[in-house]
């Protein structure tokens, strides 16, 4: 029997610094049966004449006006003929292996509702010193376990790292394009309310891309996106009481509104209050204001809350621009390519 196909799905949007190295590492999966989809999402510079030099009989692309990456990965998914799905974003990177080491795990024990996950570590401009850090994640889980460990203790798992069945896909539906943030995040909760649990798959590495503050997921000050955060995090919370409604599961809950609380304070406070009343239907209590940490605790002090905020945001952004600038400077003094990162087994 031949083994099954793959699909890698890339969205993307003005990538084009991008698009090239990640292609380069779906097309470079050791595992036989390959397809990769390229979604260019409306992007205004060179990403689509970049991904259509990439174009051949295993890497499909196709372009539509600009709708959001989950319209993207809907559209991607729609042309996909796949038995599992990749996702991979477009300034990402796949270890050569990534995909050859789940399918193997998934021989070894596993069905269709199995949820293989891998390990994952943020770089900048160079993946060979991307960090590799464990979490409580790291490992095998059931849905509720996996949900109240993301939720009460803010960890989670980078897109890439999961490979799905057609299965599972097809029964969490599509991507909600309404989310401008966190989309993610309510994607594969319901992917896991479909599955059996996750399995872990140790030496399966994606390189994450850290985009910082010029990210999809950045709230800042966009009152939008607090909006599509809040209703991210009230899905979320019912997904998990539908599957375990204990004390441990309305705590984890509880403190995940409170670790989120600082993006709508102070801008927000029908929000705040809209999430103070759902902490108090789980038999919490919101801390308001939130705690800011001791770096800005004397600014909101003296100057008030909103502008502890703003020095919140600016001050970890000039630090970002800083070590961003001196980590390009030395990936220029590098040199090589991607492919050079690691060997497909090490």
């Amino acid at each position: 029997m031949r083994p099954p196909l793959v699909s890698i799905l890339v969205p993307a949007f003005n990538a084009g610094e991008w698009i090239a190295e990640a292609i380069d590492s779906a097309v470079g999966q050791t595992w036989p049966r390959k397809e990769v989809i390229v979604v260019d999402d409306g992007s205004r510079d060179d990403t689509l004449a970049i991904a259509r030099r990439h174009a051949s009989s295993e890497v499909k692309v196709v372009t539509q006006e600009n709708r959001g990456a989950a319209a993207a990965r809907n559209r991607a998914y729609s042309l996909c003929q796949g038995d599992y799905v990749q996702w991979l974003d477009a300034d990402d990177l796949l270890g050569p292996d990534k995909v050859e080491r789940q399918m193997e795990a998934l021989r070894q024990g596993g069905g269709p509702r199995t949820l293989l996950s891998s390990e994952w570590g943020m770089f900048l401009y160079r993946p060979q010193h991307a960090e590799f850090v464990a979490t409580a994640l790291w490992c095998d889980l059931s849905p509720v376990e996996w949900l109240v460990r993301k939720m009460g203790q803010n960890l989670h798992m980078q897109t890439a790292t999961w490979l799905v069945s057609r299965q599972l896909t097809e029964a969490a539906g599509p991507w909600n394009s309404q989310l401008l943030v966190d989309d993610d995040g309510e994607y594969f909760c319901r992917v896991l309310l479909a599955s059996e649990g996750t399995r872990f798959v140790p030496g399966a590495r994606v390189f994450y891309r850290m985009a910082g503050f010029g990210s999809l997921s950045h709230i800042g000050w966009s009152e939008r996106k607090m909006v599509a955060l809040l209703a991210s995090m009230e899905l979320h919370i019912g997904y998990l009481r539908s599957l375990e409604d204990s004390e441990r599961v309305r705590a984890a809950c509880a403190h995940y509104l409170q670790t989120w609380l600082p993006e709508f304070y102070p801008e927000r406070p029908d929000l705040v209050e809209r999430a103070a009343r759902l902490a108090a239907s789980l038999g919490g209590r919101l801390q308001v204001p939130p705690p800011l940490s001791w770096k800005y605790r004397w600014i909101e002090k003296g100057f008030g809350a909103s502008l502890a905020k703003q020095a919140r945001i600016v001050m970890p952004r000039c630090r970002w621009t800083m070590i961003r600038s001196w980590d390009r400077l030395l990936a220029r003094l590098d040199g090589g390519r991607p492919a050079d990162w690691c060997g497909a087994r090490r």
